[in-house]
């Protein structure tokens, strides 16, 4: 009797987190994230509580989707892609149609007393689509599996390019581009891309008229901004010049909590959205300043693990797509604030106020959850990769 009892296989429990489909280290990253941030908003907002609370509701309310998306297994999230997708490019030509106007752009849809932005749902479908799709091929890919990926993430940049909104067809775009090289770009291409691309800046930079060929006026005024701001300090340069002076007054621990005075004095435009960067640089200083990107890292770090960790192509590509578009939003905006970009209207990511962008940012980090959760254990891919982040 003694006998047979023990060699019962004993049941192994699985612990909460993983049963409910939750990563710890990277919703603990996460969370500190949007409690710096929510900090730092009370300081932004001049002590705007209400406005506070209302960023909460956005946070809380991107958790619950984020919570739901992990609960999909990446099967099943692959399945869905196409259907996603030509929804998203619903929207889109729905916008152009019958879109709601606000600050001089056609971006967003009024359903039901709801608005809300379709090129925020595109984030997300994009990269799902590109890498249901390629995925799907015999690897390695082909060339001309790459290029239609990389049509399918042409069609909806071009869309969201007409309402007009640079910023968000330039992270659309990455999206798709980041699953493509996931999937195997070579490195001639690479490089040759990048060539291509010093050789555009050297042409604006020689010849600024070729902008009207491709950009709008106010967008055209952005890029020459970027060149030279002084050229029209009060116009379109002041963003850049106020910016530039909240960050270098900030020192190494800047002048503390609630006393930056250029966002309090009003000198800093857009100071609880795309410029909360220039506040807390100038209140926290560059101490806080690398607090805040350690924390950006070990996400970012944490996404790459993940997606290099999937047992599948699929959640390889769209895990490492989904993190490295983070990375973009931190980029683009830090770069922006900073004068190294153009000003095309990106927050930064978890920290700036806004419904919409937390949202889109937190159903990616769900999807990334699903992952990681629902694969299948694979010793010899665990002792391939260190379990450091784990």
């Amino acid at each position: 009797m003694s006998d047979s009892i023990l060699s019962m296989p004993k049941q192994v429990s699985t612990p909460l987190l993983p049963r409910l489909h939750i990563d710890l280290p990277l919703l603990t990253g996460i969370l500190l994230l949007c409690s710096f941030g929510l900090a730092m908003l009370y300081s932004a907002s001049d002590s705007d509580i209400a406005m506070v609370r209302r960023q909460l509701v956005n946070i809380a309310i991107a958790l619950v989707i984020m919570f739901a998306l992990a609960q999909l297994s990446p099967a099943k999230l692959k399945a869905i892609s196409p259907w996603f997708y030509l929804a998203g490019l619903a929207l889109l030509a729905a916008v152009l149609v019958m879109g709601d106007m606000g600050k001089g752009a056609q971006r967003w849809l009024l359903i039901g007393g709801f608005r809300f932005q379709p090129s925020e749902i595109v984030k997300i479908a994009v990269p799902m689509m590109c890498a249901g799709f390629l995925s799907s091929r015999p690897q390695p890919v082909k060339a001309w599996h790459l290029l239609v990926a990389f049509i399918l993430t042409l069609i909806p940049a071009a869309l969201i390019i007409k309402q007009p909104d640079l910023g968000t067809a330039i992270l659309v775009t990455a999206a798709g581009v980041f699953t493509i090289f996931y999937a195997g770009l070579s490195w001639r291409l690479i490089i040759l891309l990048f060539v291509i691309a010093i050789g555009a800046v050297s042409a604006v930079l020689y010849n600024p008229d070729i902008l009207d060929m491709f950009l709008h006026p106010y967008q055209k005024r952005r890029v020459l901004t970027l060149i030279d701001p002084q050229n029209d300090p009060l116009g379109a340069g002041y963003h850049i010049i106020q910016s530039s002076i909240a960050i270098g007054s900030g020192g190494m621990f800047g002048k503390g909590w609630l006393n930056g005075t250029q966002c309090h004095l009003d000198f800093l435009p857009e100071q609880h959205t795309d410029f909360i960067f220039a506040v807390i640089a100038e209140e926290i200083g560059l101490a806080g300043i690398i607090i805040m990107m350690l924390l950006y890292l070990f996400i970012i770090l944490r996404g790459l693990y993940i997606a290099a960790m999937s047992d599948s192509t699929y959640g390889r590509l769209l895990g490492g797509s989904l993190t490295l578009v983070f990375f973009i939003y931190l980029l683009v905006n830090t770069g922006m604030v900073t004068g190294i970009l153009p000003v095309v209207g990106v927050p930064l990511p978890l920290v700036s106020y806004g419904g919409t962008s937390i949202i889109t940012i937190m159903a990616g980090f769900g999807i990334l959850m699903s992952i990681h959760t629902h694969r299948e254990p694979s010793r010899t891919r665990q002792s391939e990769i260190t379990s450091f982040f784990d």
